[in-house]
């Protein structure tokens, strides 16, 4: 849609809206969300009959058994969604726009392998074989970087957050670190899904921070006005961050509790890739860290857990990750996820803060 009524703009005054990042930002939103809400129910009646439904881990059998059957791989509707939008309203010339495409469209494609394996027999792929799912992209972009910079020379550096003008050259130790920030955010969105509309909700408060971020870091004005490294074109990835962020809103009304879709590794493993990448893309690598507080808790629950188990033999929660600590000292599902919400939503605001205080 952006490249058949852009040419229009110079007859018709009304396609000038176009030209407006905020704009087309609006209707990507818009446009993936009611994909969503119409594609929604159709899929998860087809998932189910293709019997391609969750089994439930022993260990929460108990206070999650009721789920087992429910329709799996529903990342896939995000994706679709998401890539839809995305194509209808974004620059796909842009840069940013193509990693991110392609790094959604790879971890989607094996996420859907994961799975429909894990579906038929039970068992997907093996941690070894996700992990090098989740570098490939990863050493691709980086290499990217390394040997053919855009104009800028601002690919191998990463900002450091709370002060201005602190830029870290990493030089090709840049490969490693976009490898470790990939695999981390994967696998912390990964080890959160672990309750209805949890990973899905906190994933959509992490992208529209990082969609101000883009706007603002695309922007010369505003980045220069907020000590902002200005990155030209990277305003383009406030329109990804929009129509990732109605996808999973549509998705949200199906996962919501009790959920009727789960998102599955299609979801978990193209959601981690996608805000990896992000974070990389606007060089704000460190603020992940700030913005997504309640991932990085859920991963180190996990970490403490099994450290202290293997040192002492004894657990610190009484399960990790930390989302089912406290639904078995009594808190209700939604309750859990409501609050993590909102410990996700001041995460957020306190990224943003740091944008000011420099």
């Amino acid at each position: 849609m952006f490249y058949l009524l852009s040419p229009l703009r110079e007859n018709f005054i009304i396609f000038n809206l176009l030209r407006y990042i905020t704009f087309r930002s609006a209707y990507a939103a818009i446009t993936s969300l009611l994909i969503s809400l119409i594609l929604g129910r159709k899929f998860v009646v087809f998932l189910k009959n293709k019997a391609l439904t969750e089994s439930i881990s022993k260990w929460i059998k108990d206070t999650h058994g009721k789920k087992a059957g429910t329709p799996t791989m529903g990342g896939l509707l995000i994706i679709i969604s998401l890539l839809v939008s995305v194509m209808l309203w974004a620059d796909i010339r842009n840069i940013f726009i193509l990693y991110l495409i392609g790094i959604t469209v790879w971890m989607g494609i094996f996420g859907v392998f994961d799975d429909y394996i894990k579906g038929k027999r039970g068992d997907g792929f093996n941690v070894l074989t996700k992990i090098i799912i989740q570098i490939i992209p990863a050493v691709f972009i980086g290499v990217m970087f390394v040997l053919f910079p855009l104009k800028g020379g601002y690919e191998t550096l990463t900002i450091a957050p709370f002060f201005k003008n602190v830029f870290i050259n990493l030089g090709y130790f840049y490969i490693p670190f976009i490898i470790l920030v990939i695999i981390g955010t994967t696998n912390a969105v990964n080890i959160t899904d672990g309750m209805d509309g949890l990973a899905i909700g906190l994933s959509s408060i992490i992208a529209i921070a990082f969609a101000i971020i883009a706007y603002v870091t695309g922007n010369i004005k505003f980045a220069e006005y907020l000590n902002l490294l200005y990155i030209p074109g990277s305003g383009e990835v406030t329109v990804f961050c929009a129509a990732f962020v109605g996808s999973s809103i549509g998705f949200l009304w199906f996962n919501s509790h009790p959920a009727e879709i789960f998102m599955g590794d299609t979801g978990s493993l193209a959601i981690g890739g996608i805000l990896g990448l992000i974070a990389i893309l606007l060089k704000h690598e460190f603020l992940l860290l700030v913005i997504g507080g309640v991932f990085v808790i859920e991963t180190l629950s996990v970490i403490l857990q099994v450290a202290s188990f293997k040192l002492t033999g004894k657990r610190i929660f009484k399960m990790a990750p930390i989302h089912h600590h406290f639904h078995l000292v009594g808190w209700q599902e939604s309750k859990v996820v409501i609050r993590f919400w909102i410990w996700g939503i001041m995460f957020a605001l306190l990224g943003l803060s740091t944008l000011k205080i420099r």
